[in-house]
């Protein structure tokens, strides 16, 4: 084989393993865009290796895409950036290949945003055993030869990891029936829309919470930890005026749609997605509103927006 059909085939080898790469990536890092950075740079590294000497492709290729991520993970931008309070998980459409493997219940939570938010307390390393041990099943030893540690420190962060996940408010409720889930935000919206605070309170658990990165315009995210506070945030903003209009770009309509796994209202106008609002649900009640509406966290979200064929929108205009 000549080198230029070589190239070609190890091209090929790379493009099969990018999906999966993206989406741990995706899930060490929060970030899509930072995610395709890092797998872009895995292929850099691809291209300059002595190919023929690597034994199974894809088990160098994880190798150097978790290292890759954890080189960001510990940088000092990275640190200021997630630590000034600033910082929410980047959203995905359901059916976006980065969201990765969904076989098993403990690889769709991997990348909730709940658990995307809360693996922000761990350590690197943790985060990257806990990645690689429930949403790929890597074997101890496997993740030990990965990340050059021992078997005995990948269990030891992995039990870390779970403990502090837990502890920091992961409640692990199971999943929600998507009938029920829409159902219960087609509700929060309709008493968002016409001010009935009473009936906001009624949907929301005791312990709701609910932040928001207040359109990309504030240095830190805001944030409200009560039900009454939560409806009255959500009746006011969910109040159509000129000036949201003109913040936004125009009259958005609002769609229904899950995103990373959860139920979610979509803010659009034309084929640009504006905002996105995710819910957590917890026995039937909401325990966690989300409110994203920073251009840079909705360009993969609006690419795939973009190839999607949206259901009839709960509001046909805001």
């Amino acid at each position: 084989m000549d080198s230029t059909a070589t190239d070609r085939f190890d091209t090929s080898r790379f493009e099969a393993s990018r999906n999966r790469l993206a989406s741990l990536a995706y899930r060490l890092l929060g970030s899509a865009t930072d995610a395709e950075d890092a797998v872009q740079d895995a292929f850099l590294h691809w291209q300059a290796a002595d190919r023929q000497r690597i034994k199974v492709p894809e088990a160098w290729l994880t190798k150097v895409v978790t290292n890759l991520c954890l080189d960001r993970l510990r940088s000092a931008q990275a640190r200021r950036e997630r630590t000034a309070g600033a910082w929410l998980p980047e959203p995905l459409l359901d059916g976006d290949p980065m969201l990765g493997p969904a076989d098993t219940f403990e690889q769709r939570e991997s990348v909730s945003l709940a658990v995307l938010t809360l693996m922000e307390r761990l350590s690197p390393l943790e985060r990257a055993v806990y990645v690689l041990r429930e949403a790929f099943s890597y074997s101890h030893a496997e993740i030990a030869e990965i990340l050059d540690i021992t078997e005995s420190a990948s269990q030891q962060h992995l039990h870390r990891a779970r403990r502090r996940i837990t502890a920091a408010g992961h409640r692990g409720g199971g999943e929600v029936d998507p009938a029920s889930a829409r159902r219960i935000v087609e509700e929060f919206l309709a008493a968002a829309s016409s001010g009935r605070t009473e009936r906001l309170v009624a949907l929301l658990t005791d312990d709701a919470t609910a932040i928001s990165d207040g359109a990309g315009l504030r240095e830190r995210l805001l944030q409200f930890d009560t039900p009454q506070r939560i409806a009255a945030v959500a009746r006011a903003g969910f109040r159509p005026t000129p000036a949201k209009r003109r913040l936004a770009g125009g009259t958005p309509a609002i769609h229904y749609a899950p995103v990373n796994g959860a139920p979610a209202i979509l803010f659009v106008i034309g084929d640009q997605v504006v905002g996105a609002v995710t819910f957590d649900i917890t026995d039937g009640k909401i325990a966690t509103v989300r409110g994203i509406a920073a251009r840079t966290r909705l360009v993969r979200l609006t690419e795939a927006w973009r190839q999607h064929e949206p259901d009839t929108p709960l509001i046909a205009q805001w």
